[in-house]
């Protein structure tokens, strides 16, 4: 057993001392949408600190902890607080609670986060469903000894981000009268904002979003043979697009502007997928 799956499983035997809680949906929560766990039935909280070697998200905002419970009638786990590779943690940390929460039982995850426009077309505010991604610039969370237990060597990552899924969430999207973009998200190692250089250069690449987590999550979960969606709340127009300086307060403030929108979606999504 390699070391990294060992930390897995050492994980997972402390979360299951503290629930047997069966998930089949797992969600992910960005900036802006941190209290819609708060509001789902929930039956058991279990805080990161409490999990014997789990990382921690130090992200202010970040509650920190996994919440069980159900939407509608599907069990969910709910991840309030992600953890980032610019925190300092390796890549395989960084994902760890991902694979966690698919060893806990999850088939489908649902990624959401705070992103950055690429695309002129875009706007603050706006909601862009994840067609694909660029992960050239941060390290793969495969790279070293293959995890067996987890999947093969050499993924296949023509459809990272399922087509079946991406069509529920068009048509729900569309009842509920959202407004739903399109796109490539680009992932970037941060904390610093890009800078207008780097996101010419993701324009030329043919992203059409910029942020720091997401899709290093996705290729862990496909790996592990989850079905997965992913959504971005396009919070800002990135750098050199406009004559604004960027900050995290534009960021948290936008993404809070439209949350409710976001979480009617989130729900409708979980519900028929």
């Amino acid at each position: 057993m390699g070391a990294v799956y060992q930390k897995l499983e050492t994980c997972l035997h402390s979360l299951r001392e503290k629930t047997s809680f069966q998930p089949q949906v797992a969600l992910i929560l960005g900036s802006g949408l941190g209290d819609y766990a708060d509001n789902i039935q929930i039956e058991e909280t279990v805080n990161y600190t409490d999990i014997e070697g789990f990382p921690v998200s130090t992200v202010a905002g970040h509650k920190g902890r996994f919440v069980f419970g159900y939407i509608d009638r599907v069990p969910v786990v709910i991840m309030q607080g992600r953890v980032h590779y610019y925190e300092g943690y390796p890549m395989t940390d960084v994902v760890l609670p991902t694979r966690l929460m698919g060893m806990m039982g999850a088939k489908k995850l649902i990624l959401t986060n705070a992103a950055g426009g690429v695309n002129f077309d875009f706007a603050p505010g706006d909601f862009m469903l994840l067609t694909d991604h660029i992960t050239t610039a941060v390290p793969s969370p495969l790279i070293g000894e293959n995890i067996e237990e987890l999947g093969v060597r050499f993924p296949d990552m023509s459809e990272v981000y399922s087509l079946r899924m991406r069509n529920i969430i068009k048509n729900e999207a569309d009842k509920l009268g959202i407004q739903l973009r399109e796109g490539v998200y680009a992932q970037l190692t941060g904390p610093a904002y890009e800078t207008p250089a780097e996101i010419r250069m993701c324009r030329s690449w043919g992203a059409d979003a910029v942020g720091m987590s997401t899709a290093c999550e996705a290729m862990a979960a496909r790996h592990m043979g989850m079905e997965v969606c992913g959504i971005s709340c396009i919070t800002n127009l990135a750098a050199g697009m406009s004559t604004q300086q960027l900050n995290h307060t534009e960021v948290q403030e936008t993404a809070d502007r439209v949350a409710e929108q976001f979480k009617k979606l989130i729900t409708a999504i979980v519900m028929n997928i």
